[in-house]
C-alpha cells in the first residue's frame, strides 16, 4: 500500500512538474540558441535585466508568467535571459567570449528591462525597452515579426 501511495505521489509530481514547463517560457543560453537556430531558426528575443532592477522583477511576475505571452513566446521565438552585470558565466558567441556584462555593451543596452531581438542569423535587428504589460508585450512583438520575418 505504501508503495501505491509512493507511486501516486510521484506521478503527480511529475505531472505538476510537466504543467509548470508548459505554464513558462522557455529560457535558453546563447549556446542553446545557436543550436536551435541551425536546426530550426526563430526569431530571438534577450531578455537583458539586473538583479537591482525592480521593473525587470516586475516584468517576471506579471508579464513573463501571463499564459498569451509565454504561448507566443514559446511559438515564436528563442528567448534567451540576459544579466548585464554578470561578469562571471562565460559563453562563446560568434567566435568571441563574453560574458553578461560584455555582451549587454556589445548589444548597446543601456537601460533595463530591455528586450533585444535578434534574427535567426543572431544579428541584432531592434530593441524593446522598458517595462510592458502582457498585450502590450505580445503586440509588440507580432508587430515585430511582421515587419523583420524572413
Amino acid at each position: 500500500m505504501k508503495k501505491i501511495v509512493g507511486l501516486v505521489v510521484l506521478l503527480v509530481f511529475v505531472q505538476q512538474l510537466a504543467n509548470a514547463q508548459k505554464n513558462s517560457i522557455e529560457w535558453h543560453s546563447f549556446e542553446e540558441v545557436i543550436e536551435k537556430t541551425a536546426e530550426n531558426p526563430k526569431m530571438i528575443l534577450v531578455d537583458v535585466y539586473t538583479d537591482w532592477c525592480g521593473w525587470c522583477k516586475k516584468m517576471d511576475r506579471n508579464t513573463f508568467t501571463d499564459p498569451k505571452v509565454i504561448a507566443y513566446v514559446n511559438e515564436n521565438f528563442y528567448a534567451v535571459k540576459l544579466n548585464a552585470e554578470d561578469r562571471k558565466k562565460k559563453f562563446e558567441f560568434k567566435g568571441e567570449e563574453y560574458n553578461g556584462q560584455t555582451m549587454a555593451r556589445q548589444m548597446k543596452v543601456r537601460s533595463y528591462p530591455n528586450f533585444v531581438i535578434m534574427d535567426s542569423a543572431m544579428e541584432s535587428i531592434t530593441q524593446l525597452p522598458g517595462y510592458r504589460e502582457p498585450d502590450n508585450f505580445v503586440s509588440s512583438l507580432k508587430s515585430l515579426l511582421e515587419n523583420f520575418a524572413h
